[in-house]
Formats: structure tokens, sequence, C-alpha cells
């Protein structure tokens, strides 16, 4: 039999990736990238390997509708058991969704999402489901959907490997962007692109396609090609950084200010510190509380070990009786001096801010708002002028703590 490189196979952007696999370092890699970055191909070739190395092994690949399957992720499993020169190992029937390793006896499944019941029932006679797939994993409902779909596959093993590949959608606000935010030790996320795979694979048509489109509208490039998350052009916060902020540097932070947006039923109490440097006009958020249903003494007990010098807390002025009972729990506050169009100048003025820096570690809510932050549409698919007024609650609260700052501008506080 002839002898396969893998390295003909595998793209060199995963070969720390391939490398991660064989030493078992991560159970969920979320891969990916824009056109022609291979990130199927490598998925298919490691499924296939994994399962002939381990006697054990099965296989469940997802699409959210079960009519993709058969032109996408079967026909991908197809080309990697022919790459690597194995076709005569694997029964690949053309009438059935599923693939035998005839050796053992050890089957790729194939399933869609939009019959929730036929993935609960999925059942393997040998071993157990080592490998999951979710093919274009956005097009998912949400992570809540995909858990439970995890929960239903991940059983019976001790090892387990599931694939996340898609293109990222254009906005942050799409669910598999947000999700990317949330770290996890036992998740891998990998990027890549067709700039990293040898020429002669993706064709020369494929490159005067793509330096084609990256001329006339480099923002579709961006994000088709490269992967990119270029938004939908309705971004109110485009100058959002987010890193971690070191306790180093929050040691040397001289202008520390503080924010207080009130909960109201089911909305949460968000209580913001940050720090703005005047000078080179960057906010440093780093410290938040964000809690629904969260009463109002335990509140000051949780803001007080933070605030331990008491020093100022700016709130909402809209409710004057709360303002009073958080004074007399000890607390220094005071409500925002409001005024018409105090809104759009607050958000304006963070707007013409030269960095907005969020950590997101500290503060998970305050960058899932910030980013998400995005006008809304018409009936008509036109931006609506005004700024809407939900899920804002840490971009309140940092409003509320810079009023000072935002003195002398178009509009008075006074």
């Amino acid at each position: 039999m002839k002898k396969i490189k893998l390295s003909n196979l595998i793209a060199p952007s995963f070969y720390k990736v391939h490398q991660g696999l064989k030493e078992e370092t991560h159970t969920h890699y979320w891969l990916k990238g824009g056109r022609g970055s291979t990130k199927s191909s490598f998925i298919s070739i490691e499924i296939v390997l994994g399962i002939m190395q381990d006697s054990q092994a099965n296989a469940v690949a997802l699409r959210k509708v079960k009519d993709t399957l058969k032109d996408s992720v079967f026909e991908q499993f197809v080309w990697a058991i022919e790459k690597l020169g194995v076709s005569h190992l694997w029964h690949i029937p053309q009438s059935k969704l599923e693939i035998t390793y005839i050796p053992t006896g050890q089957k790729i499944l194939f399933r869609g999402a939009d019959n929730p019941k036929k993935i609960k029932s999925t059942k393997v006679s040998k071993g157990y489901i080592k490998y999951i797939w979710y093919e274009e994993v956005d097009e998912f409902n949400g992570m809540e959907e995909i858990r439970t779909i995890n929960q239903s596959l991940m059983r019976g093993g001790e090892r387990f490997v599931v694939f996340y590949s898609f293109n990222p959608p254009q906005s942050i606000r799409n669910w598999v962007n947000n999700e990317l935010l949330t770290e996890r030790e036992d998740r891998l996320i990998h990027h890549s692109t067709y700039l990293t795979v040898p020429k002669w694979w993706l064709g020369n048509q494929f490159i005067i396609e793509a330096e084609h489109l990256k001329k006339v509208n480099p923002r579709a490039y961006n994000h088709e090609y490269l992967g990119e998350v270029t938004g939908t052009g309705g971004e109110i916060f485009v100058n959002i950084t987010i890193r971690d902020i070191m306790d180093e540097e929050i040691s040397k932070f001289d202008r520390v200010k503080r924010g207080l947006d009130f909960g109201y039923a089911s909305d949460p109490l968000h209580y913001a510190v940050c720090h703005f440097d005047k000078t080179r006009r960057r906010l440093y958020i780093f410290y938040e509380i964000h809690k629904v249903g969260m009463k109002n003494r335990i509140a000051v007990h949780e803001i007080k070990k933070e605030n331990k010098n008491n020093d100022r807390i700016v709130s909402d002025s809209a409710e004057p009786r709360t303002i009073a009972e958080f004074k007399d729990l000890g607390l220094r506050i005071i409500g925002a001096k409001k005024g018409p169009g105090s809104v759009e100048h607050g958000i304006k003025f963070l707007q013409d801010l030269e960095e907005i820096i969020i950590d997101n570690k500290r503060c998970p809510n305050t960058a899932r708002e910030f980013l998400n932050y995005e006008l809304e549409k018409d009936k008509e698919g036109n931006f609506k002028a005004d700024y809407p007024d939900k899920n804002n609650h840490s971009i309140d609260a940092i409003r509320y703590a810079l009023e000072d700052d935002m003195r002398g501008k178009a509009i008075s506080f006074d």
C-alpha cells in the first residue's frame, strides 16, 4: 500500500492542532476561517484516522438541516478516505447516510438537528461516539441546542473530541462569535485562511477570484476569505479592544471611576469600575458586578468589597429612593445629572475615545454588551436613528461613571 504523507493533506496552519489532538490537550476544537482554509478537510482527515487508530471510536457529523448532509460532510469524508488511500477498508453506501470501517464495524453517522429525536436515539453497536463534528455550527440555534446534543452523544467513553467548524458571521452579535469570548480550559480556538494553504491545493482560479474580490470589495473579501468579523455596519462602538488588564496596570490607575445602573424586575443591576486616561483618551474597564434579582443590602455588601475606600459612585438618578437606601447602608453615592440628549451625548463621547479596553475575564457582561450594541433596523431594513434601550446596562453605568469628564461638551449636564 502506498504510504501517504499527512503533510500533503493537512495545511501547515493545522500542524499544532494535529499535535494537540495526538496529545489530547483539549476536548472542544472551534475551527473558524474563510473560504479555502481547509478546516473541513482537516477535520475529516483527523476523524477517519482517529477511528482507524482507536477500535472503540465512532463519529457523528451534524448539520442544522439534514438535507445538507449528503453534499457536504458526507462527501468530505469520502474525499478524506480516498486521499488517505484506505477506500478498500471502508464501506460507503450510496443510498444511506452512514460510513462503516469494515475491519471492526465502527461507524461514521450523519444527523440533522432538525430531527432532535433522531440525535437522542443515536446508538452504536461497538464502542462509543468519540468524535462529534458540527459543520457550519453558526447555523445552529445557539449553545443551548449544542449542549443538549452533546449531552445526548457524549456518553460511555473516557475521551471525546468535538469539532466546530464555521466561517465567522459578520455580526459580533451572532451567538457563535459571542460564545468564543467565553474562555474554557478544555477549548481550543483556531483561525485559518487560504493564505496558509499551498496554492496548488486550491488552484489558480480560486486565487484569481479571491484577489479580484479584495480589489473591488475589501470588506467582503475580509469576511468571506479571511473569516473576519467585519460587522454589519450598525455597530455603535468600533473602538473596542478585548484583552487582559493586568494587576500591575490596575495598581497604577489614578483616575478610577465608578458607576451603577440599578436593576429593574428582570433587568440586572450593573456596577462598573473603570480608569479614564484623559490624555490618551483611553478607557479601561476592569471590574463589574452584574446580577439579576440582587437585593439592595447584598448589592451594597458586594460593592464595598471592591470599593474599600468608599469612593464616590455615580448612579442612575431615576431611583431616588434606592439611592437613599444605598446611602443609609453606607455608600457614598450620587445620582447622575441627566438632561435632554444625555444618552446620545454619552454614547458619542464613548464613541470618540481612542480606545475602550475591556478585560473579558473580569468583565464578561460588559464586553458582551459593548460588542453587541448595534443600531436596530426598521421594516425596510434601514438602520434606525435612535440608540436601542436594551442590553445596555454596563454602557449606562459607564456613562454615569464618566459624567464629570463629559461636561463641557456639546450638552450640559448641569
